[in-house]
């Protein structure tokens, strides 16, 4: 069993994030929903933004290493969208056993940190025709895992839907790639 602080997308902890939490808990996970809106959520991935970049992203990065400032070292962090770069960052300030990049990947110097943390294993997920696919970034981001002695898988599947495995989200949710995912994602978080 693992203990894993998930982070939402940009659009806030709607009932896909917290289905996802659910499926990690029925798989024996100990998982802690980080919502940095304090309740807010999204329909929209421009109004969501807008409101993102209004509170500022090292605003958010500091709430996300402050919500989980109470948990021991050695939890998993995973996210959606933002919420991976949210994963990301948390991982180059605390200790952490693993990383879960769902849909999301910012660069290293865009969270303002020169290396991933030694040994620190990671999962990278995305459809290929994501809108929000940053392919330069998922390239460094692997680079710099690799380069501290990690692994890194990268998971790519069909389509040009972002949060896949949102069945709120009934225009970009796939059932098969979502299910696919969960099966990968248990996997890392049980080893």
């Amino acid at each position: 069993m693992s203990k894993i602080a998930l982070f939402h997308s940009v659009l806030g902890v709607r009932s896909g994030v917290v289905d996802a939490a659910d499926r990690l808990r029925s798989e024996g996970h100990d998982v802690e929903i980080v919502d940095q809106y304090d309740g807010l959520v999204f329909d929209d991935y421009e109004t969501a933004s807008a409101y993102a970049a209004d509170v500022g992203y090292p605003v958010l990065m500091e709430r996300a290493v402050g919500a989980v400032e109470h948990l021991p070292d050695g939890f998993i962090a995973a996210g959606f969208s933002n919420g991976g770069g949210m994963s990301e960052f948390v991982a180059t300030r605390r200790h952490v056993a693993g990383v879960v990049m769902l849909s999301g990947v910012l660069s290293l110097e865009m969270l303002g940190a020169s290396a991933w943390p030694h040994g620190v294993p990671a999962q990278i997920h995305y459809t290929l025709d994501d809108p929000f696919r940053q392919q330069e970034s998922i390239d460094a981001v692997s680079k710099a895992i690799r380069s501290a002695e990690a692994t890194v898988d990268i998971f790519d599947y069909p389509g040009r839907s972002h949060l896949f495995t949102d069945a709120s989200l009934p225009l970009e949710y796939d059932a098969a790639s979502s299910e696919l995912l969960w099966q990968r994602v248990i996997a890392f978080c049980a080893a």
